[in-house]
């Protein structure tokens, strides 16, 4: 039985006020009692929709289409003996676990922003990389992410959601968001803010999430908000576009937040109205064309999105003087990326993307977007692109990263695991398959690289990363 949600008085006092005329108190403590619809989003940088919609099917996944993001949908399975997280379609990264109303801010930014070939974008908080994996999937390798979390234990889930979708052109950073505003004004195309909040709309997820609600916390949070706000408006670049959502439901930390900076900053913005988003998006709109989205509208989550694209008029930003390591990273020379192509080509017959420069970390060959590099000097990056191999005396150790994010072009030594085998793989452990050849090779279960091994006389040698080891493997 779900536990009953303990509602502060003045939670409701603002719940009551905010409440648009269509909807009810009762209803909306109802939807909150309720549990969640379990939805994915498929990760179409490593398998197409028509192919996850077959593998569904064989799979025996019953799918809803979301009507905001095309490649998300509700998803019910008549076992669930093995959790959703311990699939090998999940491990592979062919799908991410992402709850519907999350998925609008990237659906958002796409509907008014067009890509292009050497877009740098701005994910100011991303962690855990559900936004992040979803903007690169839009992307499909063209430009480039810079992937900023605040939290350092949330770092490392971030590059590991990153890696295990195979997102090649993102740079992660650590810090607080706010800096970016003067750190690399005017330099992005596109920013996600999707701020720190106090979480109201995430009570059928998280029946605690009012346990540390008050009104000094909303309004610390939302004066965070408008600081963040006005440091992503002004990194921006003219004319570009900024979605700013959280996933709460009050509108001081939502419509207030940008009424604040558009008084501080008069016409330095405009709003992009996002009532054609999707079809019954007219249910959530507002009067300023934003998406306030409650839980009973859709059966979802509560979550706000804003669109806004700047002006031509700048928001000024102080000069600082900035105090920054040399970049980590060293252009490969033309021996060397000679040398790395060409163990691609003849270990795996791939050959690498083109719109990409090989750089040098110590021993390490890495592959980092070119949209990247005008602003690879502007601050430190914890991580870059993708690692391809460790060079040694006498050849190279290809990464784990490299051949399950390039796993698409792999044309040679690769060999398909069966159920059992793949099992084995997730385990660490070697797996027996006799053959005379010798070298490394990629290995796939269900067509599709999941990750290395390497010939050792009569068996693979696991090239699992041990960090990533299951014990219980597929289980």
């Amino acid at each position: 039985m779900t536990k009953p949600i303990i509602y502060p008085a003045k939670f409701i006092e603002r719940i009551e006020i905010d409440l648009p005329s269509d909807l009810s108190l009762a209803g909306f403590k109802a939807i909150c009692q309720q549990p969640m619809r379990r939805s994915i989003r498929v990760n179409t940088l490593k398998i197409s929709l028509e192919a996850f919609l077959s593998l569904a099917k064989t799979n025996q996944w019953q799918l809803e289409p979301i009507p905001w993001c095309e490649t998300g949908f509700w998803i019910t399975r008549e076992d669930e003996s093995l959790s959703l997280g311990n699939t090998a379609e999940h491990q592979a990264g062919l799908f991410y676990i992402q709850e519907a109303s999350s998925m609008l801010p990237v659906s958002a930014l796409f509907h008014c922003f067009q890509a292009e070939e050497d877009c740098l974008l701005l994910d100011a908080a991303s962690a855990p990389g559900s936004k992040t994996t979803q903007m690169a999937a839009m992307l499909q390798g063209k430009g480039a992410i810079v992937a900023n979390e605040f939290s350092a234990s949330r770092v490392k889930v971030l590059s590991a959601n990153l890696l295990r979708c195979g997102v090649t052109n993102a740079a992660v950073t650590h810090f607080s968001a706010e800096i970016f505003g003067t750190w690399m004004s005017e330099q992005f195309d596109a920013i996600l803010l999707d701020a720190p909040c106090s979480g109201e709309g995430t009570l059928r997820k998280d029946p605690q999430a009012l346990d540390n609600w008050s009104e000094q916390h909303v309004d610390e949070i939302s004066q965070l908000q408008s600081t963040l706000l006005e440091s992503a408006l002004q990194a921006l670049k003219p004319n570009g576009v900024l979605i700013y959502s959280t996933c709460t439901l009050n509108q001081q930390e939502n419509q207030q937040v940008i009424s604040r900076i558009a008084t501080q900053y008069p016409d330095s913005f405009s709003t992009i109205n996002l009532e054609l988003l999707f079809e019954h998006s007219h249910k959530a709109i507002t009067k300023e064309g934003y998406l306030h989205v409650w839980p009973q509208y859709y059966d979802s989550e509560g979550f706000f999105v804003a669109a806004l694209r700047k002006n031509a008029a700048t928001i000024d930003t102080p000069a600082i003087n900035k105090r920054i390591k040399p970049f980590a990273y060293q252009t490969a020379t033309k021996k060397q990326q000679a040398s790395i192509a060409q163990h691609f080509k003849s270990q795996f017959g791939m050959t690498l993307p083109s719109d990409y420069s090989i750089f040098t970390k110590a021993n390490d060959y890495w592959l980092l977007p070119n949209s990247f590099l005008r602003v690879k000097d502007e601050m430190r990056f914890e991580r870059v692109g993708l690692k391809l191999a460790e060079e040694f005396k006498h050849g190279f150790r290809t990464s784990h990263d490299a051949i399950t994010a390039l796993g698409h072009l792999v044309a040679k030594n690769c060999i398909e695991l069966e159920s059992e085998q793949a099992h084995h793989f997730y385990q660490g452990k070697d797996i027996i398959y006799p053959n005379n050849n010798k070298g490394e090779v990629a290995l796939s279960y269900q067509g599709y690289v999941i990750g290395l091994g390497k010939w050792v006389r009569n068996k693979i040698k696991n090239s699992y990363p041990r960090e990533l080891v299951k014990d219980k493997g597929l289980g």
